[in-house]
């Protein structure tokens, strides 16, 4: 809970609107007139505007990384371990951006905003997105704060994946690069878990083929089982076993339950799901999973990583898990090889770690440690 007397957090912090009349044009060569992004900054920028650092989020994260909204709140960002006064990310020397992604459900402009062109809202109708569009549109933030380059782009899972897109298509305008937890482009695994996550909200009789506000209605049931199915995959073996085991609810296998909820871990995970049923949006969901199954660096380089890398200026930091195997360690080393193929400053550690992919949201002591040397790195050039 919020504490005037926690030294290490950013405190209070007030979410932020930009407006772009301008619009923007999308790899799918549709075009949005004109589109708003919700974003929050921590510390000061410098006066030469060298200090700034970007912050990508995942699959489904948003603008609010670190601090609180009000007096109130029970729970800070979803990156308050890593972001804040003599933290990783230190707000005392760092001038931090993060934002809720286009076609979020969260504030910027996706699938809940209104259609200028028709006075409805987008629903199922909104563009599909790349991880390149979200790039274009938070280099068009960058400008509107008078950042001209970032000291360093920052981001885990799905946000690691836009901080290498933005070293390639504006490599002038990165001087660092951390990716965390992420890949080059998805197995193909991966994309049967996102599959199965959109079928259940699809198949949900609630979802009204993706017009389900215009009945009033909510797939809920879809996106608790789509959250679930994520929710597995982000945790490892062990860290289900750790948290759970096979304990009972009642601790009695032959007392039963009337719900068929009888294992903790089940109760966990309805928990989770029927959570993010209620905040976040089904067509937001399908919209985020489809740019994760179509990211591939490389896929306009013919298929060549090194390739891809070559223009690239910025010094990288590549970091995986032990554990997770949603992108597992392999994955990173992937990135790392065709970096140092490339001829690219890379420094690249493999942290032992019995939570799975979720551990790039935790502060876990040598992760912690890795991170924030890096960062010193960064702030000293």
């Amino acid at each position: 809970m919020y504490s005037a007397d926690t030294k290490d957090s950013v405190g209070l912090v007030t979410p932020q609107r930009a407006e772009f009349p301008e619009g923007l044009t999308l790899a799918c060569g549709r075009r949005l007139p004109k589109f708003e992004l919700v974003y929050e900054t921590y510390g000061e920028l410098n006066a030469d505007a060298s200090n700034a650092v970007l912050v990508c989020h995942a699959l489904s994260g948003h603008h609010h990384a670190a601090g609180y909204h009000n007096e109130t709140d029970r729970k800070p960002g979803w990156w308050e371990s890593c972001i804040g006064p003599g933290k990783a990310i230190d707000t005392n020397h760092f001038f931090v951006v993060s934002l809720n992604n286009l076609g979020g459900c969260h504030g910027s402009t996706g699938p809940l905003s209104v259609d200028p062109d028709s006075g409805e809202e987008y629903g199922p109708d909104f563009p599909p997105l790349r991880a390149r569009d979200w790039v274009h549109s938070q280099a068009m933030l960058a400008d509107r704060l008078g950042i001209p380059s970032w000291a360093a782009v920052i981001g885990g899972s799905l946000g690691g994946m836009q901080a290498m897109r933005w070293a390639l298509e504006y490599p002038d305008r990165v001087r660092h690069c951390v990716v965390i937890a992420a890949a080059l482009k998805l197995s193909a695994q991966n994309i049967a878990f996102n599959e199965i996550a959109r079928q259940a909200i699809t198949s949900d009789p609630a979802f009204h083929g993706g017009r389900y506000r215009q009945h009033q209605a909510v797939p809920r049931d879809g996106l608790a089982i789509a959250r679930m199915v994520g929710h597995i995959t982000y945790l490892s073996d062990d860290a289900m076993a750790d948290r759970f085991g096979r304990d009972l609810r009642s601790g009695n296998l032959a007392l039963g339950s009337d719900e068929g909820v009888e294992f903790q871990v089940q109760s966990y995970l309805r928990h989770q799901g029927s959570t993010f049923s209620e905040s976040f949006d089904a067509n937001t969901y399908i919209l985020m999973t489809r740019a994760l199954d179509y990211f591939d660096l490389a896929r306009e380089y013919g298929d060549d990583p090194v390739a891809a890398f070559a223009e690239a200026s910025a010094s990288f930091l590549v970091m995986s898990f032990s554990t997770d195997w949603r992108f597992s360690p392999s994955r990173s080393r992937e990135i790392v090889d065709a970096l140092l193929a490339a001829g690219k400053s890379v420094s690249y550690a493999e942290i032992q770690a019995d939570q799975g992919h979720d551990a790039f949201l935790l502060p876990i002591p040598r992760y912690v440690e890795v991170f924030s040397a890096y960062m010193q790195r960064v702030r000293g050039a």
